[in-house]
């Protein structure tokens, strides 16, 4: 997830070999949780408490199912969800085609 700063990158307290899945590559998409909360949620919940105010994930199942959390917990005007190529097209300075030759 990405912090205030542009480029400010702040980790989940679950990430890298601890990652925890956002549920869609588990088939939970199409699935009503029955006891607690559903997974997307939980993980939503987590990039939120970052304070971050961009969720970068790298599948559109992880788009779907963030986003959707998103959504839920009411933050869709505050957080944008986005693939992580996103991001990086938003770095990378625009060439000025002037200078093409």
């Amino acid at each position: 997830v990405l912090g205030e700063a542009v480029g400010n990158l702040v980790e989940m307290p679950r990430s890298r070999e601890r990652s925890f899945c956002c549920g869609a590559g588990g088939a939970r998409m199409w699935m009503e949780e029955k006891i607690g909360k559903r997974i997307n949620i939980e993980r939503t919940e987590e990039a939120l408490a970052t304070g971050a105010k961009t969720i970068a994930v790298g599948c559109p199942f992880c788009s779907t199912m963030v986003g959707d959390g998103v959504t839920a917990k009411g933050q869709q005007d505050n957080v944008e969800v986005v693939d992580v190529a996103t991001v990086l097209l938003r770095s990378i300075t625009p060439m000025d085609t002037t200078e093409v030759v």
